[in-house]
């Protein structure tokens, strides 16, 4: 097999070097060939390394966006049917997911370690929304646009975050709980940031964005902890019922909220909102608990699946979406989102290692302010109605930062961190 892997990294080379050829010779239309088919062989080749392995799954994307810029509309509309509607749903899928990998012990690590806790979540909310107002003020581009990369900035870290944590030997309990939090408190301080900051170039309607964020992220993830509580061995039927009162509670929160802006269905709402968010998940988990016998690898390897193939479909859309912005800006967006991901690993990690917190933990803060949830970003562009151009910056962000995010695990990887106890007595988070 690594033979193989070698000639399609030769090959790939070959080809994206013929891509550069044409396109400096004036042949840019014919560069299609050889910059998806390149790409889809680097995908292969960069197996070859474990170093690179993780990869190819980023380089995979790559080659379905170069698809979607040479042909935009085969990702616009099949038929009368428009493909940003997925974009949602994929979302809520994702986030399921997310919710399914976690339970309530991940909340109770701020008792474990609250100092590092806190840094973790006031770092995040403190340099990525500064970093992404700083970028947008800086670089010369549309305020639709410029809108995107604070919006990343404001958005709560993602589960990438964890995985990343886990390779590179960081504090994995403390990247996990942190992740939780900044995901529970974004419903506030997501909106109220990007109101703050990105005001001057888009208006932001706070309250409507509140219930975007219940929808997309938070009620799916409640659904995916409940589901996790019913299809696992090790919770009791008490902590489970309190689980589903304390979620009723979050559903009638969000609905109240709507009440007050003028919904007039909160009846009909809070019984689907139960029906799709609570009744289902508790029915999914006991199924898979009686009919799978609760092994975790099964749902773990198919949600995995699911969410790579979603965020896959989400990129293309909205990168089909915005080809014609892409083709004015992409070169510095592509900067601009460089430096605010690479900015945010550094100042994230130092930040911690000024305030004293040790080095293993500190990696952990820096994946956690340098990583994004870039999907919760994308749907709320969306559902701003800014899709092709305030949805660019999440959509350039996202396969971004897992290139980067793997190259700084895997060299920290390398170089042990000094203090704390052993990775190997830390939970995976692709496990647990």
């Amino acid at each position: 097999m690594k033979k193989l892997f070698t000639f399609a990294l030769i090959l790939s080379g070959i080809s994206l070097l013929l891509a550069l050829g044409l396109f400096l010779t004036g042949s840019g239309q014919l560069t299609a060939l050889p910059v998806v088919g390149g790409l889809l062989l680097l995908a292969l080749g960069v197996k070859r390394s474990p170093a690179t392995s993780s990869l190819s799954y980023t380089v995979l994307i790559l080659s379905a966006v170069s698809v979607a810029m040479y042909q935009p509309q085969w990702f616009l509309k099949w038929g009368d049917f428009e493909l940003k509607r997925l974009i949602i749903p994929l979302l809520q899928i994702i986030m399921f997911g997310m919710g399914s990998q976690s339970s309530l012990e991940d909340f109770a690590g701020i008792a474990k370690n609250p100092k590092g806790v806190l840094v973790g979540i006031a770092s995040h909310y403190l340099i990525m929304p500064s970093i992404g107002f700083l970028l947008a003020i800086s670089f010369p581009l549309p305020p639709e646009i410029a809108t995107g990369i604070i919006l990343v900035g404001c958005s709560p870290s993602g589960l990438a975050s964890n995985v990343m944590a886990y390779i590179a030997r960081a504090n994995v309990p403390l990247s996990v709980t942190v992740t939780a939090f900044s995901t529970l408190l974004s419903p506030v301080l997501t909106p109220a940031l990007l109101q703050v900051l990105a005001g001057a170039f888009l208006p932001v309607d706070f309250w409507k964005m509140v219930m975007e964020i219940f929808n997309i992220t938070i009620l799916p993830i409640v659904a995916g902890l409940l589901f996790n509580a019913l299809a696992y061995p090790g919770q009791s039927q008490r902590s489970i019922i309190i689980q589903t009162a304390v979620y009723l509670g979050i559903i009638l929160l969000k609905n109240t909220i709507a009440l007050q802006e003028g919904a007039t269905n909160f009846a009909e709402t809070v019984g689907w909102n139960c029906f799709w968010f609570i009744g289902m998940p508790l029915l999914g988990g006991w199924l898979f608990q009686r009919l799978a016998g609760g092994k975790r690898e099964i749902m773990d390897r198919v949600l995995s699946s699911l969410s790579m193939a979603g965020i896959t479909t989400i990129i293309v859309v909205i990168t089909a979406a915005g080809q014609q912005s892409l083709l004015q800006v992409g070169l510095i967006l592509v900067l601009a989102c460089f430096l605010h991901n690479t900015l945010g690993y550094f100042l994230g990690y130092w930040s911690c290692r000024l305030v004293g917190l040790s080095e293993q933990s500190s990696r952990s803060v820096a994946f956690e302010v340098g990583m994004q949830n870039a999907g919760m970003a994308s749907g709320l562009a969306l559902q701003m109605g800014q899709l092709a151009t305030t949805g660019l910056a999440p959509a350039v962000f996202g396969p971004l930062m897992n290139t980067t995010g793997s190259m700084l695990a895997n060299w920290w990887r390398t170089k042990p961190p000094r203090e704390e106890e052993p990775v190997e007595s830390q939970p995976s988070p692709i496990a647990s």
